[in-house]
């Protein structure tokens, strides 16, 4: 899980884009149970009356018994063991799906929903010094291959010395990791066994929002548990280091259901359930999903080379808000905002440059700045892809070639809005040559007092002015002329501990 880094007043998050103990699912231990008996009636419109007014008529409800019986025979029972450190005066006993305390806002800041995100079933490590005592988890998979083919989330089984699948008809296998990817959070298991269900997949593609969707996993152990729910969103973005555009729903999932299929109305795997917002420690109406194709792409490299393999682009991106499209002139605060290029990366050789937009990868629309290593990471290493761009105020069109990402990853960068009206308030110089080769630039300009919009945008005495809207900036008379020129808002590319990002500033 990514956390927050706060840089006062304003939060500068980076995270990193591509493109644990044992435990069960990623969602934390809920307080209250709350049962879900069955699917509420759907209700549609009738044709309208002599009156001309629609009649609301009520349908039959969707049937999840045939889906819970003819399914449910391929969801496993996932049980795992092996050891983990505790510190001293940790508690050591051997509970399966421990859940860490909710993480609680500081006094005096702000509670900041994002660190909430992801509250993983297992228990955390211990500190230094502490000593190895057993551990054991469980979560939930199901069967993908007659011949034994399994497929859960690698967060179930990391760290395992052992793992046990249990089927419905209660038989139980050792089964081996074939593999897996911390960045999808999908693994691959096998079992010795021949001729057995094999779940139906279906095209997460074809998902509506409002549509019905049904979890079988073993929460808590209850084994072949079923809830059902709604799409609530696709392709959600999380700050989890991940490259998943998560199927958002609000089906009830807890310890135990990770790992487990996510089904649409007509009995077919969409999804596999892996995480949940939480601010409390419990459910709390926000399921996570991996949609199926991306499992399956994830799959079927393991299968075949052991591994999975991710795609690379070699850029550091930031969320473009109001204040940032103001400033680079777009039409809607929507695509990634390139702060940084690898100099040696594919960006860069495909002449992507800071204060570019990214709006489109082969055609697929950049919204967030998190849609972009979605696409990237989930694409082929060597795939050569258009990128529509925006470039001071019109379109231009890159080719890039992705590399393989490997232990290497772009990163995403966001900032808060600005502060109220004002002048930018800035006090600056021109670097000096040993300046310049300590930060690695060749021009630039060092903000010696920040204070206004500026400061209130999180600017910061010590930081480098790099670039105003994406143009280098070599003299205070640049920046002067950009100030003169804007009646609303600046973009400044600034340099701060060896990291770019772009700050949008409101003048008003």
């Amino acid at each position: 899980m990514t956390t927050t880094r706060s840089m006062t007043p304003t939060r500068l998050v980076l995270a990193l884009a591509a493109a644990g103990v044992l435990g069960g699912a990623s969602v934390s231990v809920i307080t209250g149970m709350q049962a879900r008996a069955a699917a509420p009636p759907a209700v549609a419109a009738a044709p309208a009356s002599n009156g001309g007014t629609a009649a609301p008529v009520a349908l039959a409800p969707i049937d999840f018994t045939q889906i819970a019986a003819r399914q449910g025979k391929a969801v496993v029972n996932i049980t795992v063991s092996g050891l983990r450190t505790v510190a001293a005066g940790e508690d050591d006993s051997d509970e399966e799906d421990a859940a860490p305390a909710p993480r609680q806002p500081q006094r005096g800041q702000p509670a900041n929903p994002m660190e909430e995100f992801m509250r993983r079933f297992h228990g955390q490590p211990g500190q230094g010094g502490g000593q190895a005592v057993p551990m054991r988890g469980q979560g939930s998979g199901f069967i993908v291959s007659a011949d034994g083919l399994i497929l859960t989330n690698a967060h179930v089984v990391r760290g395992a010395k052992e793992v046990v699948v249990k089927l419905t008809d209660r038989r139980e296998f050792v089964a081996k990791v074939l593999g897996s990817d911390a960045k999808t959070d999908i693994a691959v298991l096998r079992i010795d066994a021949k001729n057995l269900p094999v779940a139906s997949m279906g095209n997460p593609r074809d998902l509506m929002v409002g549509e019905w969707v049904l979890a079988i996993g073993s929460p808590y152990g209850f084994e072949n548990s079923v809830s059902a729910g709604v799409v609530s969103a696709k392709g959600r973005s999380l700050p989890d280091d991940s490259l998943v555009p998560f199927i958002q729903t609000d089906v009830a999932v807890n310890p135990g259901n990770s790992g487990g299929p996510l089904f649409n109305s007509r009995g077919e795997v969409v999804g596999i359930n892996a995480q949940i917002y939480s601010r409390s420690g419990g459910y709390q109406g926000l399921s996570f999903a991996i949609p199926i194709d991306v499992a399956t792409r994830v799959k079927d490299q393991i299968v075949a080379t052991g591994r999975a393999s991710h795609a690379r682009l070699g850029v550091t991106v930031q969320e473009v808000n109001q204040t940032l499209a103001d400033s680079f002139k777009l039409d809607r605060p929507e695509g990634a905002l390139v702060a940084g290029v690898d100099p040696k990366g594919p960006a860069a050789k495909a002449g992507l440059q800071p204060g570019d937009v990214i709006r489109k990868v082969g055609g697929q629309a950049v919204i967030a700045s998190g849609d972009l290593p979605a696409i990237i990471g989930n694409s082929t290493p060597g795939e050569q892809v258009q990128l529509e761009v925006w470039r001071q105020g019109k379109v231009e069109m890159l080719t890039a070639r992705l590399t393989d990402a490997g232990q290497k990853a772009a990163e995403v960068a966001s900032a808060d809005e600005a502060g109220p009206k004002g002048k930018l308030g800035l006090a600056l110089r021109a670097l000096q040559p040993q300046e310049r080769r300590a930060a690695g630039v060749d021009g630039g300009l060092l903000i010696e007092d920040a204070s206004g919009p500026a400061a209130r945008a999180g600017v910061q005495p010590g930081d480098v002015l790099v670039a105003i809207n994406g143009t280098p900036v070599q003299s205070t008379e640049q920046v002067r002329e950009a100030v003169a020129k804007s009646s609303k808002s600046l973009a400044l590319l600034i340099l701060r501990d060896g990291n770019r990002i772009f700050v949008p500033v409101r003048l008003g």
